[in-house]
């Protein structure tokens, strides 16, 4: 099957957190091994000024106890990365930094402008290098 997957997660929504995991332990070679990855969004500057300073240091903290505690569910993950930026960016960057040969994206609920599978999934499912698995 797969040697690397990445597993992005929004963190506000771990139960699809959990049940990506699950998928790539299903879909995981004997020997590969699961990357989980959270993007935390950067903030415009005209939000920014308004806002305490370290928000985004404590929501890059925030992360990494969670993504931690996510990796302790599955004997299969590696690396667990927080990068900063626009998600579907950061995702694929991952992906070709990792050398993932799968990536499991869930998708949420879409509004009218993204009605398919959302626009982080959409991207990454246009413009990733290697496979693409979206969770609905």
């Amino acid at each position: 099957m797969y040697k690397k997957i990445l597993v992005p997660v929004d963190l506000s929504a771990p139960e699809k957190a959990d049940k990506a995991l699950k998928k790539a332990e299903a879909l995981l070679d004997h020997g590969g091994q699961i990357a989980l990855l959270n993007v935390v969004e950067d903030l415009p500057g005209y939000l920014a000024i308004d806002l305490p300073v370290d928000l985004i240091e404590n929501a890059i903290n925030d992360a990494r106890t969670k993504l931690t505690d996510l990796k302790k569910k599955s004997a299969f993950v590696g690396p667990v990365e927080i990068r900063s930026g626009a998600p579907a960016r950061e995702i694929l960057a991952a992906a070709e930094d990792l050398k993932a040969d799968l990536i499991i994206i869930a998708s949420h609920t879409p509004d009218f402008s993204n009605y398919f599978i959302g626009a982080t999934a959409d991207r990454v499912v246009r413009h990733a290098k290697c496979s693409v698995l979206v969770d609905r």
